[in-house]
């Protein structure tokens, strides 16, 4: 048995765009949410199909955002973000991302989430076909 210590790894380039650029031509802060919904949409996608959770009643919402930025991204600069699960406990999921241009890390990221039931808007408990993807993912064991 392997710990793969990356689960539900993805990977995907991320376009900086003119309006992206704030008074400083620097990368906004607010570009980098953004971003990394880009990711986490692509978790998703790619893991546990967000058309699934709201057929069964339920949706992931964020809890929590940290960013640490390492250094600036500018207009001509072609980020790359990384994104993979590195927690679930009872009702939590945890993701770290790194934003990393020319090999070189620009900023790191951990998101915090829930998932709720639509009707109460209550959390709930990490549904059972996630919790079974991510150890599946984490350990190499079906």
């Amino acid at each position: 048995m392997s710990d793969n210590p990356q689960p539900l790894l993805v990977e995907i380039d991320l376009p900086v765009r003119g309006y992206d650029i704030d008074f400083a031509g620097i990368v906004s802060n607010i570009v980098y949410i953004r971003w990394l919904e880009d990711l986490r949409t692509t978790v998703l996608e790619r893991y546990f199909p967000l058309e699934h959770q709201v057929a069964a009643g339920y949706a992931p919402v964020l809890t929590s955002t940290q960013i640490d930025y390492v250094r600036a991204i500018t207009l001509f600069d072609r980020p790359r973000g990384r994104m993979w699960a590195t927690g679930l406990d009872k009702v939590r999921w945890t993701l770290s991302a790194e934003i990393v241009v020319d090999g070189a890390v620009a900023a790191r990221a951990t998101q915090v989430g829930v998932f709720v039931r639509l009707d109460t808007k209550r959390p709930m408990a990490i549904p059972a076909q996630l919790r079974a993807v991510y150890e599946q993912a984490r350990t190499g064991v079906e």
